[in-house]
């Protein structure tokens, strides 16, 4: 007999919940604007890789907060098809529940990192007049290299990206890295498409003892580095990317609030609506 799911909603700080609020705050001008296209009319998509249950639980107030999921399907005028994925099998259940009378919404149970590239992104060129917004929020070091790498190439492809610095900073760029697991290692590499970070998340440094030691650098300096990175593998100068989470100071600094420009300088996605690029 097949054991039965069960459903636990995730409890989310104060900063999910001001990214789901700059999450919204992007989404609703961008269908709004390309709604608005007649000549010709783009078909656009909602993309959410990392969609959860659509509902959460907040640790300040114990309140349920409405997930990116739900927070998309409330915008208007709504976006023309919506593709939410997890690999919780629980929550696509949950969400499934949730659009059952939604013929425009598809629900995906499985790794997003396949299922973008088999199953999503070739829907969604540029060619057949089709664009998507793609939210990457990923619970930690759980998205590849590829997909990113591929959304940004496509040119159809709108990204937010949530930085996963936590889990960078927790398993992997440790002061001590020769003790770092391998396997949280192989994850980083897979996140970043090749070991290059290691070069970039250190310096070298000698002590009064004449000892070299590697120190690491600061989140910013490895979060920059790598919005550089998709420079070089063909994203344009004004990136489709946004890098939500960049917490080192930020995390220091709660006290100063968010607003939809982060400290580092980093804007939202203009919708490029060009024909000849």
């Amino acid at each position: 007999m097949p054991t039965e799911m069960v459903l636990v909603f995730d409890k989310i700080g104060r900063w999910s919940e001001i990214k789901l609020d700059i999450i919204e705050k992007y989404a609703l001008p961008y269908s709004k604007i390309l709604s608005s296209r007649t000549n010709p009319e783009f078909h656009h998509v909602y993309i959410d890789a990392f969609a959860g249950s659509g509902t959460h639980i907040s640790r300040t107030t114990g309140d349920s907060v409405r997930g990116s999921p739900q927070r998309a399907l409330d915008i208007n005028p709504p976006f023309k098809e919506y593709y939410f994925i997890d690999i919780d099998g629980a929550k696509v259940d949950e969400l499934k529940r949730i659009v059952s009378n939604r013929p425009e919404v598809h629900v995906l149970k499985g790794d997003c990192n396949s299922k973008l590239l088999t199953e999503v992104f070739p829907k969604v060129r540029r060619k057949d007049f089709r664009r998507g917004l793609c939210l990457l929020d990923p619970y930690g070091l759980d998205l590849n290299w590829e997909v990113i790498k591929t959304a940004g190439q496509m040119r159809s492809i709108d990204m937010i990206l949530n930085f996963p610095v936590m889990d960078m900073n927790r398993n992997v760029l440790w002061s001590n890295p020769e003790r770092v697991d391998p396997v949280d290692i192989s994850r980083m590499n897979t996140f970043w498409g090749d070991d290059s970070w290691k070069e970039i998340a250190y310096h070298q440094q000698t002590n009064l003892f004449g000892e070299v030691r590697g120190i690491k650098e600061s989140n910013r300096t490895i979060a920059l580095a790598f919005k550089e990175r998709l420079h070089k593998v063909g994203l344009p100068s004004e990136s489709t990317l946004a890098l939500l989470q960049i917490v080192g100071e930020m995390a220091q600094n709660r006290q100063n609030g968010l607003t939809t420009t982060n400290p580092w300088g980093y804007h939202f996605p203009r919708v490029d609506l060009s024909e000849n690029d």
